[in-house]
């Protein structure tokens, strides 16, 4: 399941036909409600704070190259406070999924799936969308 905001980007059928293809659910937080998918909101404003407002990109293949190296740098330099002050790649080597698999990506694997299970302890109860 994909938790979104009602953004232009995220609205498109382009990638509303990419998750349906796929068995993927979409869900929109209430309009005006950024704090019911605050994680993503607070890696959005980094990410655009931190790469997107200060790098000028000169083609794809620069974008590509510069915002890997960012990722990088935010999933495994990086601690946050969130997580205990460990990076996500550390965090992610404990953390168990719904069916007992390790969280952490596979090396070996050459395509990481879209969306893994909840996490043992998260609900996954389907929250109610209001219509809009």
């Amino acid at each position: 399941m994909i938790v979104s905001d009602n953004g232009t980007e995220l609205t498109s059928h382009a990638i509303l036909s990419f998750a349906s293809e796929r068995k993927i659910e979409w869900h929109y937080i209430a309009p005006g409600k950024p704090m019911q998918n605050g994680f993503v909101e607070s890696f959005n404003g980094r990410m655009r704070d931190e790469l997107l407002n200060e790098t000028l990109f000169r083609n794809m293949t620069h974008a590509r190259v510069v915002i890997r190296a960012w990722t990088a740098d935010f999933n495994e330099t990086r601690p946050h406070s969130a997580l205990g002050y460990q990076t996500p790649k550390e965090f992610a080597k404990h953390l168990s999924t719904a069916t007992d698999t390790r969280a952490e990506p596979s090396e070996s694997s050459l395509r990481m799936s879209v969306a893994q299970p909840a996490p043992l302890g998260v609900s996954t109860q389907r929250a109610l969308v209001p219509n809009g």
